[in-house]
């Protein structure tokens, strides 16, 4: 069976690429399934320090494979528990997006539907074309939603709005996108990749200490206390400052000069 997913580590960034472009990246679930392992291996990698995904050719990525759902192949297993399992599994790549401790950024064109757009809501950044068009889309196969969407969503644009667009499915452009927060930032098309690859190359460039404990922080907001959330920002804000890269900034600062972060 022909994958659906590269993965290309360049310097100490990962490039994961849904690679179905005669399907708009539609995956099946063994290419989602695919996408899980290839997203858990850089999670893991150290020497990784940001994580780009995106698809290839004129799209991101229109969700599931529509095809093997109008024939009830989308699993090879016939029982509720079994389907239940096997969906689980493939979703994981959402959270580890969402929870790996470095940055994570989608890099958007053309359609981003489905499960498609949940993975690029998982994502930290999304950069996103000026041909970018979104649809939770959904409700056109009557399906309820997965891989963390209607969490995403509701973070993102608030419950009301997020409602709105799983019932309508109504599609973005992306200016509207941008609006809305879905997307970071949108530019032309012809200046998406240069546009990501930069942004991908300052976080690298960055503190990748401080940036773990920065993702804890902001993603302990989405559901704990103020008081939670403070204690967490103080044991990690001290734990920073005992950091080489804490003391390179502060003496950078004081010299007018550009840090060189280590990661150490």
């Amino acid at each position: 069976m022909a994958k659906e997913i590269t993965l290309e580590v360049v310097g100490d960034i990962a490039h994961v690429t849904l690679d179905r472009p005669d399907k708009l990246n539609a995956l099946t679930t063994a290419g989602f399934l695919e996408l899980t392992d290839a997203v858990s291996r850089v999670a893991r990698d150290q020497a990784v320090k940001v994580v780009v995904v995106s698809g290839a050719g004129r799209a991101f990525c229109a969700g599931g494979d529509v095809a093997a759902m109008a024939t009830d192949s989308e699993f090879t297993e016939t029982t509720l528990e079994g389907r239940q399992q096997t969906l689980r599994a493939a979703m994981d790549c959402a959270r580890l997006l969402h929870d790996m401790p470095k940055p994570t950024i989608a890099m958007v064109r053309g359609a981003v539907a489905g499960a498609g757009l949940s993975i690029a809501l998982a994502c930290d950044l999304r950069i996103a074309s000026e041909n970018a068009r979104f649809v939770t889309a959904f409700r056109e196969v009557a399906y309820s939603g997965d891989f963390g969407g209607s969490y995403f969503l509701t973070q993102i644009v608030g419950p009301a709005k997020a409602k709105e667009l799983y019932f309508l499915s109504e599609r973005l452009d992306a200016a509207a996108a941008l609006q809305l927060g879905i997307v970071t930032r949108v530019v032309a098309d012809a200046e998406l990749s240069d546009a990501t690859q930069a942004i991908a190359a300052q976080l690298a460039a960055g503190p990748c200490i401080a940036y773990r404990y920065m993702k804890r922080n902001l993603n302990a907001a989405e559901t704990q206390t103020l008081a939670e959330v403070m204690d967490l920002e103080a044991w990690h804000h001290t734990r920073c400052g005992m950091t080489e890269d804490h003391l390179e900034g502060a003496r950078a600062f004081v010299e007018k000069r550009k840090p060189v972060f280590r990661g150490r």
